[in-house]
């Protein structure tokens, strides 16, 4: 047998996405010209979003461990202990690139690898959320690609039967020429039934299952790690192809094999497809691998070898199983319908050999593909401070009564129920508040637990400091799992940016991660799995820094949860927390005064967030809190209003305040309702903190003193109707 005789060249290589300096790097590892298939194989192992060479160095500094962590970073998901020998395993990715150029199947593919990523780890999933940010309400791309990405996210966790269970959905011109789709799962795993990528055992079995190889979504990798330009929607062939019936066959079939003993490792043919499962399981496990393509079972036909390697084909899983239970394997997924091949196996080499049609066609050592990428330290500098909030545009403020509807009815907070009812979110019965709420909350099955979920981030805070804007994302994600009563246990981070070979882009990145470790290592709340996506840009101009935080907590009696709406009359209304009435950056700088400028966000006091959330968590736990709502976006009467919607029940509000006390986005604050023969007792607890009675529930209407009163129904309506106008154009 002999190796392909093509040699490659430079030109080749950065068609490929690989840089001349690479490449020569490639020759040098190598000791000889790669042939082409190789090269296919290098760029996708080096592609930024499979070897983190920009951002490496930075991710390293973040916080990992914890008692309660498990698996951290560098599996297929992150792990943590939540009692009774079951952890939560979760993660958060992004299919940003795919969702633009293809929003149906960019979107449903993005579900179906994160679904894969967790149960690949043991884990039955319960529950997707996801994290969406598109362009500016009003350009002409908007609608089609929210349509297309919300049915997308449906029709693939709605057929599967996952529930989707919360996320967000925002809109911002930046984002105008690159959306971002992020999609975060969360599953359940006996903690002695976890499993890994590392393969290990000379001579073990290397087994494909699953779907058929095709030609969908070679080079994907390599596409999500490059800007966009006008020609991007010529990319539509690097976009998966989902089917989420045939996940869900994969998913009962691994569930099945993993009862056993038979598998020694694991990995989802996620980007790169073959290519990266078999290094990656290979490099962890410290052996070499020989594939034999001849025996990948492949949908289309002359299939060269380099395709089947680069292919992203869902709902396919790589899987090394000790000697000898192969037959135990394949009449499992044949039962279930699945192709089952055994197409390789583990040798000493250290090295990946490829045969195909009687040739061999790569021979490389496995460490420069996968720990031996670049590691780059970026030239980065950092944001300029942003200038304190200029008062003197507050001189033609509009009234709060138009000041509140206006933010009621704005891309920002108007509700998002046009989306989330196009998803099933009760399906398996172990929903317990989907989404609208702060976080979802989740019953572990079979328990009196439940696990809270948020996705959260101010992408306009990260670009005006993103320093503070990495800290609040992590607050925020901590205060909406506290606001239901739960412990936050861990986060999993999806982060967004530019081009990183431009220093004011690479110095956003190093900012928002600067931030995010202070208030991970402040907040007990440590990184276990996540993503980087860059790139994100079209033509030069970059989103806006969106580093997505996805919280997990734990709630250990779920009867005890509380919601963000008002539940009764008669409750004492609190605000938690000081407010300073912090309007730069803020929604009513940029909805209601029409103003862009960039000014700094609100400071994060990472000891007021510690100390208020356990306030409320206690609180919560004694039974003295009916309804907590953390303050964010529109400030204190936005999050007012919001409460009041829910139920249709009004309040009067006592407080006196100016704008920024209405309208300000001071961090570390909550609105707390509270039944009356419950107050002392709430108060006594709250003794030495920023306690505020501010109102009492009552009515139909929402008074602000003796000035402002508007109906709750007058606010619902403007709230719900934003989003079915916006869509019906």
């Amino acid at each position: 047998m002999s190796m392909e005789a093509e040699h490659t060249t430079p030109d080749q290589a950065r068609d490929m996405g690989l840089s001349a300096d690479e490449f020569d790097r490639i020759c040098k590892r190598l000791g000889r010209i790669p042939n082409l298939t190789e090269l296919g194989i290098f760029s996708a192992m080096w592609s930024e979003h499979c070897s983190y060479k920009s951002s490496k160095k930075w991710l390293k500094t973040l916080p990992i461990d914890g008692p309660q962590v498990i698996e951290g970073p560098g599996e297929n998901a992150g792990a943590v202990d939540i009692g009774d020998g079951l952890a939560a395993i979760f993660k958060i990715e992004s299919h940003n690139h795919p969702s633009f150029i293809e929003p149906y199947q960019g979107a449903a593919t993005g579900v179906g690898g994160i679904l894969r990523d967790v149960f690949t780890m043991g884990a039955r999933p319960v529950a997707l959320l996801n994290a969406l940010r598109f362009g500016a309400a009003e350009h002409e791309k908007t609608r089609h690609l929210v349509g297309g990405v919300v049915s997308g996210i449906g029709g693939y966790g709605n057929c599967i039967g996952i529930p989707t269970v919360g996320g967000e959905v925002n809109f911002d011109k930046s984002y105008n020429g690159n959306i971002l789709v992020n999609a975060m799962c969360v599953g359940v795993a006996r903690t002695d039934k976890i499993f890994y990528a590392a393969a290990t055992g000379i001579g073990s079995p290397v087994v494909y299952v699953g779907s058929k190889t095709g030609r969908d979504g070679i080079h994907g990798a390599t596409m999500a790690s490059a800007e966009f330009d006008d020609a991007s929607e010529e990319k539509r062939p690097t976009v998966q192809v989902g089917d989420p019936f045939t996940e869900k066959l994969l998913l009962e079939a691994c569930q099945e094999l993993m009862a056993s003993d038979a598998i020694i490792g694991i990995q989802d043919m996620g980007a790169a497809g073959l290519t990266s499962s078999s290094v990656e399981m290979a490099d962890k496990g410290g052996v070499g691998i020989q594939l034999n393509l001849d025996k990948v079972p492949c949908r289309e036909t002359h299939m060269t070898g380099y395709e089947m390697l680069l292919s992203e084909s869902q709902e396919r899983m790589l899987m090394v199983l000790k000697p000898g239970r192969e037959p135990e394997a394949e009449a499992i997924f044949t039962r279930w319908g699945l192709d089952f091949a055994v197409i390789g196996e583990l040798t000493d080499t250290g090295r990946m050999v490829v045969h195909h049609e009687g040739q061999m066609i790569a021979d490389m050592p496995l460490g420069p593909l996968a720990d031996g990428a670049p590691e780059y330290d970026r030239p980065h500098v950092a944001t300029p401070p942003a200038a304190d909030f200029d008062t003197a545009l507050l001189a033609n403020a509009p009234d709060m009564a138009a000041a509140l509807t206006t933010l009621m009815a704005s891309s920002e907070i108007a509700s998002r129920r046009w989306v989330y009812e196009q998803y099933d979110s009760m399906v398996m019965g172990d929903t317990l508040a989907g989404p609208g709420g702060d976080a979802a909350l989740v019953r572990v099955h079979g328990t009196q637990k439940a696990l809270a979920i948020s996705t959260d981030v101010t992408p306009r805070y990260c670009f005006a400091d993103p320093i503070e804007g990495g800290k609040q994302a992590v607050a925020e994600a901590y205060r909406n799992i506290s606001a239901t009563g739960a412990t936050p246990l861990a986060i999993t981070n999806c982060l967004n940016f530019g081009n990183p070979e431009r220093a004011e882009i690479m110095g956003q990145f190093v900012g928002c991660l600067e931030g995010m470790g202070e208030a991970g290592r402040t907040l007990d709340f440590p990184v276990v799995s996540g993503n980087v996506s860059l790139y994100n840009e079209t033509n030069g101009t970059g989103i806006l820094p969106t580093p997505a935080i996805g919280g997990v907590g734990l709630l250990k009696q779920l009867d005890k949860a509380v919601g963000n709406r008002f539940t009764a009359e008669g409750q004492m209304i609190y605000l938690l927390g000081e407010t300073k009435g912090h309007l730069g950056a803020s929604l009513y700088q940029r909805d209601i005064l029409g103003d862009d400028s960039v000014f700094a966000p609100p400071r994060i006091d990472l000891a007021a967030e510690v100390a208020h959330g356990a306030l409320v968590r206690a609180a919560i736990d004694k039974g003295l809190i009916a309804a907590a709502h953390d303050i964010s976006d529109g400030g204190l009467a936005v999050a007012l209003a919001e409460m009041a919607i829910g139920q249709n029940i009004g309040a009067e509000i006592s407080a006196e305040g100016d704008i920024g006390f209405w309208f300000g986005e001071d961090q570390a604050r909550y609105v707390l309702a509270v039944d009356a023969d419950k107050a002392a007792a709430f108060e006594a607890l709250a003794a030495g903190l920023p306690v505020q009675k501010i109102g009492t529930t009552t009515g139909a209407e929402l008074k602000f003193g003796d000035t402002v009163t508007i109906s709750v129904k007058q606010l619902h309506d403007l709230n719900e109707g934003w989003f079915p106008a916006l869509m019906q154009g």
